[in-house]
């Protein structure tokens, strides 16, 4: 009986998550798609919640229970915050079947390096986005055209040096052929160039 009330929460859950990120990204401003789908979800679980108390079929939860399936809602709609309008918003791979599919099927792999610096980059107005989310996150500032980290936006920079030089597969197919590349992405970085800020 209590499996089967916990389904039905779940899908009043998700009758109220899916109009609210629908409204949410049609109807509102957003900053970052990331955490205006987190903040969608959080908003859900907090209102199913609160149905769970006022509704009669769900008084058959004790409040443990209902603190639980609200952790696990709050927890889905994370999942799904990351999993969907995250992913499609920032994927590479996404983006690559959308421009097969826009250019009828079929790119020369010689040129996909083209068209990711002449299309992508302008398409996505991918720096905007990624200095917007960056500058959401408090990771880096913005002062006199300068684009500088702050102390938060250091110590996510140094952890994920760390953990790209130890914890990423070292041996990692790409293209074909095994290889160490990503886990120092920066190893074979030309000379400094003059874009540096004084």
């Amino acid at each position: 009986m209590k499996l089967i009330r916990a389904a039905l929460a779940t899908a009043l859950f998700l009758s109220v998550l899916i109009p609210t990120y629908y409204l949410h990204a049609n109807f509102f401003k957003v900053d970052v798609v990331f955490y205006a789908a987190i903040a969608d979800a959080v908003m859900a679980a907090l209102a199913t919640g609160v149905l769970l108390y006022v509704l009669k079929g769900f008084r058959v939860f004790n409040h443990f229970e209902r603190l639980l399936l609200v952790v696990i809602w709050l927890l889905s709609g994370y999942a799904m915050a990351i999993s969907v309008p995250t992913v499609i918003d920032r994927s590479l791979s996404f983006y690559i079947l959308e421009k097969l599919q826009q250019r009828g099927g079929g790119i020369q792999q010689a040129r996909f390096a083209q068209v990711f610096t002449d299309e992508y980059l302008k398409e996505h107005r991918l720096v905007d986005v990624r200095l917007t989310e960056q500058l959401a996150s408090g990771t880096i500032a913005i002062q006199n055209g300068c684009v500088r980290l702050t102390a938060k936006g250091e110590s996510l920079a140094s952890f994920s040096r760390y953990f790209r030089a130890h914890w990423l597969p070292k041996e990692r197919l790409l293209l074909g052929t095994y290889s160490d590349a990503l886990v120092d992405p920066f190893r074979n970085s030309g000379a400094q160039p003059d874009y540096g800020c004084q």
